[in-house]
């Protein structure tokens, strides 16, 4: 499985699915409060900090937006997991322990984003799933699955909108299919399994919020 900011792709080199993140949602919540901050704010003081109902409703903003990406890091660890029960399959997940160490580089809303969207609540709800259901869950390192090719392992080059293709054999896909490929390809290693040429996978769009635990 690979995660960005909008989506979380799972699959291998045959089939993909998409589930949508919580992040529209919860930033709404995160710009009312912010925009409240600013209106009962003043040059050399926050005037908000001493209107004990304005505090409240900014914190009431701010923790609907946590609740938001709570509840759809659970709904969407659950899908997950248990779609990888019904195929037999393991989780194979990126660590991302050390992403917050290069949010300095990013612009600021993106950074805000990746925060509020906190990965890490994401891996600890997965891999209690995966534990609650008995499916193994293997992490691997994130350094150059999104930029490698998965066939000829040469750097890929940007072709359009988190489009890339290798300059070597041609090969070409999503970012987010890249990375899962070789997610895929690294976690059959280290199981000591083997991969065949691999081909763009299937895509199915999936939304937790519309499809709920139908999955």
């Amino acid at each position: 499985m690979d995660v960005n900011e909008k989506e979380i792709v799972v699959g291998n080199s045959r089939i993909e699915h998409r589930f949508e993140t919580a992040i529209e949602k919860a930033m709404h919540y995160k710009r009312l409060a912010e925009n409240l901050q600013k209106k009962c704010s003043f040059p050399k003081y926050n005037a908000w900090l001493r209107r004990r109902g304005v505090r409240r409703r900014i914190k009431s903003f701010q923790r609907k937006a946590r609740n938001i990406i709570e509840d759809w890091a659970k709904k969407v660890s659950r899908l997950i997991v248990l779609l990888a029960k019904r195929h037999q399959y393991a989780v194979a997940r990126e660590d991302l322990t050390n992403l917050v160490n290069n949010l300095r580089k990013l612009p600021k809303e993106h950074k805000v984003s990746l925060l509020i969207l906190s990965y890490r609540r994401l891996e600890q709800w997965i891999d209690l799933q995966c534990e609650k259901q008995g499916v193994p869950v293997i992490t691997v390192k994130p350094r150059g699955t999104s930029s490698t090719c998965p066939k000829c392992s040469s750097r890929l080059v940007e072709n359009s909108h988190r489009n890339l293709r290798c300059p070597r054999c041609g090969f070409e896909a999503n970012r987010d299919t890249i990375a899962v490929m070789n997610i895929e390809s690294i976690t059959l290693s280290k199981m000591g399994g083997s991969l065949a040429a691999p081909t763009a996978p299937q895509r199915t769009d999936v939304s937790p919020n519309r499809r709920g635990g139908n999955q």
